[in-house]
């Protein structure tokens, strides 16, 4: 065993972390549906979602005989949305063509939706005992310094270096499980992106970014390109205590999931109110703005009451969720956010009453619900994908 890999599991056996949930199993369902969770998410936030999956989904085959739709509503919030998609196909994956049981080897892991070279090999160690190495954020962090490797580790030149390194260093089977727990948690708690705590690390002697004063410069970041912002106009058209949404094309932004019905133009928007009710008209919101890994989303609300349908309200896709069940929907956290903004400003102005001829609400209700409105606030940027 290399004399980094004794450290990390010495260091694991003192240190490590032992009270996450997902920890003391060796059931491939349960440890694949945390490392799914983890890409990308911290470890707080999977935590919640990992309880409530589970109630909801015990075991692989309830997840694969459950509707896409309900897995999307319990995922709503944890972002990076076609990861839910691909654990739903994962898990029917794993019914339909291996017995509800999943593969041993690292290599067969790989090959389900969903699953990377990383991911399999955690499983594979963490279950099976595999002598199988992990790269994930964290770990290509600690190598990156440990060995001092320059450039981006998305880069596939400097990747293929960090994954020669994983490799190499790989203790023996019996040793792979606290190695590789060992390893997360050291990248997670203790060789961190920002602020490591070196005094701490059980392989400071032997860093190189650590000896060389490089700590703060490795690994290096990605390369900076421009963000591009995409502009459009969300129409939130409330019926009752219903508010119009329309389900999301099942791959793509917020795929599978309700969002509100969305224009490319503020034009195409009053269109669509003038085909969805009688003399209704759409009050503009302050804008939002959401940030995506790769662009900036900024949408502009328009509120209206609908006091009676058009006969070509109904559209395929769209329905009325009831603004009491906005917390358990399956929407994007800013269209969540902003739905609650909305139902409390509603909530203080009276409802719209019909005219005997026209069915309109009435000017005096309706500008109170203008007031309401026009006071809510903006939204910040946030990494929900």
């Amino acid at each position: 065993m290399s004399e980094f890999a004794q450290r990390v599991v010495a260091w694991h056996a003192k240190c490590g972390r032992r009270d996450l949930p997902w920890q003391g199993t060796r059931d491939a369902y349960r440890v694949w549906l945390s490392e799914i969770m983890l890409q990308q998410t911290q470890v707080a936030t999977v935590v919640r979602y990992y309880a409530r999956f589970l109630q909801r989904f015990p075991d692989v085959a309830s997840l694969a005989a459950a509707p896409l739709a309900e897995v999307m509503r319990l995922w709503a919030g944890l972002g990076y949305y076609s990861r839910a998609r691909n654990l739903h196909a994962c898990a029917r994956r794993v019914v339909s063509e291996h017995g509800g049981e999943f593969p041993r080897d690292a290599l067969a892991l790989a090959k389900l939706p969903g699953i990377g070279r990383s991911t399999a090999a955690a499983i594979a160690a963490f279950c099976f005992g595999a002598r199988a190495a992990i790269l994930d954020g964290n770990v290509k962090r600690v190598l990156a310094r440990h060995f001092a490797v320059d450039g981006f580790p998305g880069a596939s030149a400097v990747e293929r270096r960090l994954w020669n390194l994983a490799e190499e260093l790989l203790p023996q089977r019996r040793a792979m499980r606290a190695y590789t727990q060992g390893l997360m948690d050291l990248g997670a708690t203790v060789c961190t992106r920002a602020r490591p705590r070196c005094e701490a690390c059980p392989v400071a002697s032997t860093c190189l970014a650590f000896r060389t004063g490089r700590v703060a410069e490795l690994p290096a970041p990605r390369p900076r390109k421009p963000v591009p912002t995409r502009r459009v106009h969300t129409l939130i058209a409330v019926h009752g205590d219903a508010v119009l949404v329309e389900r999301r094309a099942p791959t793509g932004v917020w795929g599978g999931l309700l969002a509100l019905p969305q224009f490319d133009s503020a034009a195409a928007l009053h269109a669509a109110v003038r085909t969805l009710a009688d003399g209704a008209r759409a009050r503009r919101l302050p804008a939002r703005r959401h940030a995506f890994t790769h662009f900036t989303l900024a949408f502009t609300p328009h509120v209206v009451r609908v006091a009676r349908l058009a006969p070509r309200a109904g559209e395929p896709g769209a329905e009325w969720l009831p603004l009491a069940q906005i917390e358990t929907a399956a929407l994007p956290t800013p269209i969540r956010a902003l739905l609650r903004d909305v139902r409390a400003a509603l909530a203080l102005a009276p409802a719209p009453r019909k005219h005997r001829s026209e069915g309109r609400p009435s000017s005096q209700s309706w500008r109170t619900t203008q007031r309401r409105c026009d006071d809510l606030p903006g939204t910040r940027a946030s990494p929900d994908g």
